[in-house]
């Protein structure tokens, strides 16, 4: 079937004028490593031998847009610095320790932007795609932050990248239950990703399988949070976001595309070369069927369009989002946020789409925002939000990562981060390792090598247009747009 077939819409799926949801707070927390595109090779080196499939996914790596990703640990870390890659055992105590750390900064970040009391708490809405311990590690961040044991809490499982908007989606129908009961609603929503430590079993299924795995070129490590508040009961701060309206969809017959799946050594990324498309093309059919839900954007007869919001996309991959950005006509500024983060933090799956946000809203910009994010199924979540004020000239935490000032062997920092006299990070330059832009073409690989990566694209972040066809020195093939 066509990659673009989603179910229609069922005729009564519209909303309230207004819903009276706000998202009250905001708060990121980033692991304290900045890894370089040379970490993986390093450790590729250090424990496999040389293979074509090594060889080709260390090149993608060096080419993939993102200049560093962040990381619980450096490239020494002793997790994966031993003869066999860890078990799911000593993940899960990472994640237990790493994890929830993360997690609670990210909570009192949020809560602490919100101004209210964590007895005012009445939801956890929680997820996470590297962890699936029982108790879930939303409870040991509920006990850490002091909140009642009575709150109700639900963790999310199976929905991977998608799942940071999963949560605020399951939030705001919480919130909208408790307003049909006249009670107020404060629902905390966390996200939390440990993707770094994965590198081992990665490269095992590439020395073992020969397989051409870009996952393990993409995916970082992150904690984010927000309050979601109905509106009952008064605020002590304006919010940052009202939300205006949401949309679930999955695409047909897409199961095999994308995924996380269990494996004795951790989680394995299911990635194939149709991702990109199939997302791509599913993006304009959902905007169009969101905004003829949401009655304000009728108010004169004629709806909006793409290009008249900013978009806060989930980094999947850079042709993800120049797929997005072709299909949906918007320009590098619409998607300035998603490029920011991609290239500073690389993947952090569910976790990224608070942080884009709350990268958005440091700067002036169009009033209303498309949120969307794609994960397994493939699930496509996406919201509409209106800009209520600007955020903290700190970054509200994005500015935790440590320096050691050294740098790759193309120019790019690794392990460190610049910021301004306020803390304020100092965003690197839009050439990725001295390279390429953010959609640089890959020398030696091929298009089928990239398996949904998105690692090419039409233009760099700052509109100028990108060679749509370059030859590979190594393999003497040309590398080609995916798109």
């Amino acid at each position: 079937m066509s990659p673009s077939a989603v179910p229609t819409p069922a005729a009564n799926d519209h909303f309230e004028n207004d819903l009276s949801l706000s998202l009250l707070g905001l708060g990121v927390e980033y692991p304290p490593f900045l890894v370089g595109p040379e970490a993986l090779e390093t450790l590729a080196n250090r424990f496999y031998p040389p293979s074509n499939a090594l060889k080709r996914v260390l090149s993608i790596n060096r080419f993939t847009g993102i200049e560093t990703r962040a990381a619980v640990g450096d490239v020494d870390h002793p997790l994966v610095n031993r003869p066999d890659a860890p078990s799911i055992k000593e993940l899960n105590a990472l994640f237990r320790e790493e994890g929830v750390r993360l997690s609670v900064n990210a909570c009192k970040k949020a809560i602490g932007e919100w101004g209210g009391s964590v007895d005012d708490i009445t939801h956890i809405v929680s997820t996470t795609c590297t962890n699936s311990a029982n108790p879930g590690f939303d409870h040991y961040v509920v006990k850490q932050l002091g909140i009642s044991r009575s709150v109700e809490k639900i963790l999310l499982h199976g929905v991977g990248c998608s799942g940071g908007m999963a949560a605020m989606r399951a939030a705001a129908h919480l919130a909208l239950g408790s307003s049909y009961q006249q009670k107020p609603a404060r629902v905390l929503v966390l996200a939390c990703e440990i993707s770094s430590v994965l590198v081992r079993s990665e490269l095992d299924s590439i020395n073992e399988e020969q397989a051409i795995r870009v996952g393990v070129c993409l995916f970082s490590d992150c904690a984010s949070a927000t309050i979601l508040g109905n509106g009952i009961g008064g605020e002590s701060a304006e919010p940052v976001y009202d939300l205006l309206g949401w949309k679930h969809q999955i695409i047909d017959d897409t199961e095999d595309d994308l995924g996380f799946d269990v494996d004795p050594l951790g989680w394995k990324v299911v990635l194939t070369q149709r991702v990109p498309t199939l997302a791509s093309a599913a993006v304009s059919p959902c905007f169009q069927d969101l905004i003829h839900s949401v009655p304000e954007f009728h108010k004169d007869g004629q709806a909006p369009m793409a290009t008249d919001f900013d978009w806060a996309l989930h980094p999947g991959g850079s042709l993800i989002i120049t797929g997005v950005e072709q299909a949906m006509k918007l320009t590098p500024e619409h998607l300035r946020a998603s490029y920011e983060i991609y290239m500073k933090y690389g993947n952090s799956s569910s976790a990224t789409i608070l942080s884009v946000l709350n990268k958005l809203r440091e700067s002036e910009g169009k009033e209303q925002v498309i949120a969307c994010a794609f994960g397994p199924g493939i699930a496509l979540e996406m919201m509409v939000l209106k800009r209520r004020k600007l955020g903290p000239t700190t970054s509200n935490g994005l500015e935790h990562a440590e320096f050691d000032g050294s740098s790759n062997g193309n120019g790019a920092s690794v392990g460190s981060r610049d910021t301004d006299s306020n803390g304020s990070v100092t965003e690197g330059a839009a050439v990725a390792n001295g390279h390429s832009d953010v959609h640089g073409n890959i020398p030696g690989a091929t298009p089928a090598d990239m398996n949904g990566s998105g690692l090419n694209g039409a233009s760099n972040i700052d509109g100028r247009p990108a060679a749509n066809r370059e030859q590979a020195p190594e393999s003497n093939l040309p590398v080609e747009d995916l798109d």
